[in-house]
């Protein structure tokens, strides 16, 4: 199952892209009642779809649905939460037993009445393009996950398990979000504790054991720079995007790197220093083998 990171990815949808709709997000409030109308005048010609909306209060109701949708293009934010939504969205479609094709004609009735309102809005060419390729880009990562709705509908006449299966996974994948809190939480907390050592540290420099004292601070600096690292990744990964493996080896070369201030402090023996700079040396060319094959993977 793919992230929101990785979706954006295959579309190439910067951050760019997430700022200038979010630009678009006051334009969106404005219009939005009257491309829900454009909308359902659309979708009550049709006969399949018109059978769906004969119940007032569910039109209403599914008008509201349509506009909060309409405006959620231009939020700016784009994560794993964006993704559910979309992912329930699709699911409500296929429950309801409308065809797969209707979306992707409503979406292009969205799709239509996004370019026409850009024009108006902005004369411009070179001001309307850039607006223009962000809209295309988020509708057709929505027409995305939604129509993926439809294709594990097949699944599910094709493995009788999938139902079960799929509650797994998605209890599976709660319970890992849920270890990724908890860890962020841990991560603040030792983060906390080791600005307290820094400062214990600093104390023992003012009271006159300056190389120990040096030496000790530095280490403990080191240790904070790994936890804010770590908590920079867990907070990319609760986002939706990957763990950076070169995070993890970084935060290793950093404790040994400390391990060795230790030693040199504890004057332990030659053979040990040695071993500990012979690790290290191992550790940097593992890091720079790792960090040259993820380059060469992103070209």
């Amino acid at each position: 199952m793919l992230t929101m990171q990785e979706v954006k990815s295959h579309y190439f949808f910067t951050d760019t892209d997430a700022e200038l709709l979010k630009e678009l997000l006051p334009l969106a409030r404005e219009n939005a009642d009257e491309m829900v109308a454009e909308f359902y005048d659309y979708l009550l010609k049709i006969p399949e779809t018109a059978t769906f909306l004969r119940d007032e209060a569910t039109l209403q109701r599914l008008k509201k649905i349509h506009s909060d949708w309409f405006q959620s293009l231009f939020s700016g934010r784009y994560d794993n939460s964006y993704l559910v939504n979309l992912q329930r969205i699709g699911h409500a479609h296929v429950r309801t037993g409308l065809n797969a094709h209707y979306v992707n004609a409503a979406m292009n009735v969205v799709r239509r009445y996004l370019i026409e309102l850009l024009q108006k809005t902005y004369p411009t060419i070179e001001e309307r393009r850039k607006y223009r390729i962000a809209a295309e880009k988020i509708l057709d990562i929505n027409l995305d996950i939604i129509s993926s709705s439809y294709q594990e509908e097949e699944l599910r006449k094709v493995f009788l398990s999938h139902k079960l299966e799929s509650k797994l996974i998605q209890a599976a994948e709660r319970f890992t979000y849920g270890l990724n809190l908890i860890l962020v939480l841990a991560l603040t907390g030792v983060s906390l504790s080791v600005v307290a050592l820094f400062l214990w540290d600093l104390i023992h420099i003012f009271q006159g054991d300056f190389e120990k004292g040096i030496l000790s601070a530095l280490g403990s600096l080191l240790i904070l720079w790994m936890m804010i690292e770590l908590m920079d990744n867990e907070i990319k990964t609760l986002k939706g995007g990957k763990f950076n493996i070169l995070i993890f080896i970084g935060v290793i070369i950093v404790a040994l790197i400390r391990e060795i201030l230790i030693s040199t402090l504890r004057h332990d023996a030659l053979e040990t220093q040695a071993f500990l700079a012979g690790t290290l040396l191992i550790l940097g060319i593992v890091y720079y083998l790792v960090a040259r094959s993820q380059v060469e993977r992103a070209h």
